[in-house]
C-alpha cells in the first residue's frame, strides 16, 4: 500500500493507494459498471440490493460484477446483517485509489510526514467530513441555564479539541461551524448532520435523541444517572463514563449524528480523548454501521485529579 498526495485549493490531501506494476492487477476496474459500484461502496459499505437501487440496474448484474471485483481482490465483505429474513453482505473497498507504476522516476520527498490516519477513520467520520470539507455542525450546550432542567454546560470548551482533530481531514468551512443547542432548536435545524457534544443535562439535543441511541442514558429520574449497555445490560453510573455514538439522524434519515457525551463533564472529556487521541482503538470494532455506539472510561493516569487517558469498556 502506498500513499497518494494531491493538492486542492492550496491544501494537501492524502489517501491510501493500491500501487502495482502489473496491468493485469487492475483489469477488473476497466468497466464502467464496476467503477460505479466501487464509487458507491467507497462512500459507505453497502449490500448488492442497495447498490442496484442506487445505480438503477438489475440486482443480478450487480452480483455478477461484485463477484468479479471480489475475485480480483478489489473489494471485501465488511460485515453481514439479516435483512427481511435473508443474510445481506455489506461490501467495502480495499483502497480509495489505484495506480499502475513504471519502474523509474522515483523522487525523494524531504520533510514530509503523512498523517497517522487510516481509511477506517475517514469512513467513520463520513458524512461529517465529505470531500475534504466539514459537512456538519459541532453543537455544544449553552453556557446559560437552559432546557427543562436549567443546567449550564461546563464541557463546551472541549469542542476546541474536536475541531483540531477534524482539521486534519477538512479545511475550514466558509460558514461558522459551531452552534449552541438552543440555536439549533430555535432555528429548527435538527435535521442536519451534527456532531453533538455533551450529555442529556448540558445539551438538549442529546436528551432529544436518547431513545434512538444503541446505548442509552438512563433518563427515568432527575438527576439522570448512568448509561446502560444494550449488549450486556450493565449500567455504568460513574461520572467519568463516556459514550460515543454514530446514528442516523431521527429528524432526517438522509443525515447523521455523531454524539460525544458523558454521565458528567469528566465522562464527556474521556469521550473526547477517545475520539481525538485514541481513534484507532475507538473504532476498532466499527464496521460501517449506520447505528453504532461504544462506552469509554476516562482515567486519571498521573494522579492530578483530571482525566488524561481512556479505556474502552465495550
Amino acid at each position: 500500500m502506498a500513499i497518494l498526495i494531491k493538492e486542492k485549493d492550496d491544501q494537501f490531501f492524502q489517501k491510501n493507494i493500491t500501487l502495482t506494476s502489473n496491468p493485469e492487477d487492475l483489469k477488473g476496474l476497466l468497466n464502467e459498471t464496476r467503477w460505479n459500484i466501487l464509487k458507491t461502496i467507497a462512500e459507505k459499505p453497502r449490500y448488492p440490493a442497495q447498490i442496484a437501487k442506487i445505480l438503477k440496474i438489475h440486482e443480478q448484474k450487480v452480483y455478477y460484477h461484485i463477484k468479479q471485483l471480489e475475485a480480483k481482490g478489489l473489494i471485501e465483505v465488511k460485515t453481514r446483517e439479516e435483512i427481511s429474513g435473508a443474510l445481506a453482505k455489506y461490501y467495502n473497498i480495499k483502497s480509495y485509489a489505484y495506480a499502475l507504476e513504471l519502474p523509474y522516476g522515483d523522487e525523494k520527498i524531504s520533510d514530509f510526514s503523512p498523517k497517522d490516519t487510516t481509511d477506517s477513520t475517514r469512513q467513520f467520520l463520513y458524512p461529517f467530513i465529505k470531500g475534504g470539507i466539514l459537512n456538519s455542525k459541532i453543537v455544544v450546550g449553552s453556557p446559560d441555564p437552559h432546557g427543562p432542567y436549567q443546567v449550564r454546560a461546563r464541557d463546551s470548551h472541549y469542542a476546541i479539541d474536536i475541531a483540531l482533530f477534524l482539521g486534519q481531514f477538512a479545511k475550514t468551512p466558509k460558514q461558522f461551524s459551531t452552534k449552541l443547542d438552543i440555536d439549533v432548536i430555535s432555528e429548527k435545524k435538527q435535521g442536519t448532520n451534527m456532531i453533538i457534544l455533551g450529555g442529556p443535562l448540558t445539551n438538549i439535543l442529546t436528551h432529544d435523541i436518547n431513545n434512538y441511541l444503541p446505548i442509552k442514558f438512563n433518563l427515568e429520574k432527575y438527576p439522570f444517572r448512568g448509561i446502560t449497555s444494550t449488549k450486556t445490560g450493565k449500567t455504568y453510573d460513574a461520572d467519568n463514563i463516556g459514550l460515543i455514538a454514530k446514528i442516523v439522524n431521527p429528524h432526517n434519515t438522509e443525515k447523521s449524528i455523531l454524539l460525544i457525551a458523558g454521565n458528567r463533564f469528566n465522562g464527556t472529556k474521556g469521550a473526547v480523548l477517545a475520539l481525538t487521541r485514541h481513534t484507532k482503538e475507538l473504532i476498532n470494532n466499527y464496521n460501517g454501521e449506520d447505528n453504532w455506539a461504544t462506552i469509554v472510561e476516562g482515567l486519571d493516569m498521573d494522579g492530578d485529579g483530571k482525566v488524561d487517558s481512556i479505556k474502552i469498556l465495550e
